[in-house]
């Protein structure tokens, strides 16, 4: 039995994730009032993603609470349609667009922070919250994963999904510095426009692959729990 049943973790996340955000929300930074406001950043937009996944899995672990032993049906196909969405959710945005933040910041920053978090932003952002945008996604996600199994939709829809969702944040990206002038990360200022190519080519490339990892860990995680389940049966059978 889990030290902590699964719907509370999900409520204490999802309330990490409105602090979270209201905390950056409340920071008066330059870049919050140019063009695009937060909206320009993948670090804040995943963070959206994140606590309206998590909104998601307490509304459905609600749902569940108050459709057990009811036998009523309409209630039973619009739980279905929840923990579908949470799943679809999980699969395309969830886990590749955070994992994807954790991972190419941190790659970076360890780098030159210069060219993904400027020094200077220490003066406005403590590190405490750096740490949620830019840390705790991966092992919130984890733990997600972890404690429940996801039905992920077929390969080739749940690829085309990610695709439309990178290809378009590029196009938005390209369109803030068509509208200002200036990049929305500052490495895009110091790289020619064949290196711009290859760099959003490979993010669309390494977002795809990210999906396919999440799929092949939701596999392994609950093909070994079946496993583990079927062995601790076997004695009994015996």
């Amino acid at each position: 039995m889990a030290l902590v049943p699964c719907q509370v973790l999900r409520v204490a996340i999802l309330l990490s994730y409105c602090s979270i955000l209201c905390n950056y929300k409340a920071i008066e930074m330059p870049s919050h009032q140019t063009y695009g406001g937060s909206w320009k950043f993948l670090t804040f937009i995943d963070l959206v993603i994140q606590a309206v996944f998590f909104g998601i899995c307490v509304l459905t672990d609600l749902s569940s609470l108050l459709t057990r032993g009811s036998g009523n049906q309409e209630q039973e196909r619009q739980l279905k349609k929840l923990i579908s969405l949470r799943d679809w959710m999980l699969a395309v945005l969830a886990f590749p667009v955070g994992v994807f933040v954790v991972a190419v910041f941190w790659i970076i920053y360890a780098y030159d922070r210069e060219m993904i978090y400027p020094k200077l932003l220490d003066n406005f952002i403590p590190g405490w919250l750096n740490h949620g945008m830019h840390t705790t996604v991966l092992p919130f996600i984890l733990i997600e994963m972890r404690t429940s199994h996801h039905a992920y939709p077929s390969r080739s829809s749940g690829l085309a999904a990610i695709c439309t969702f990178s290809v378009g944040y590029i196009l938005w990206v390209c369109w803030v510095h068509h509208v200002t002038g200036m990049w929305v990360y500052p490495f895009l200022e110091h790289i020619g426009p064949g290196a711009r190519i290859f760099f959003f080519g490979s993010t669309t490339i390494l977002m795809n692959f990210l999906y396919l990892l999440g799929e092949v860990l939701n596999s392994y995680i609950w093909d070994t729990q079946r496993s583990m389940e079927e062995e601790k049966e076997k004695p009994k059978l015996e």
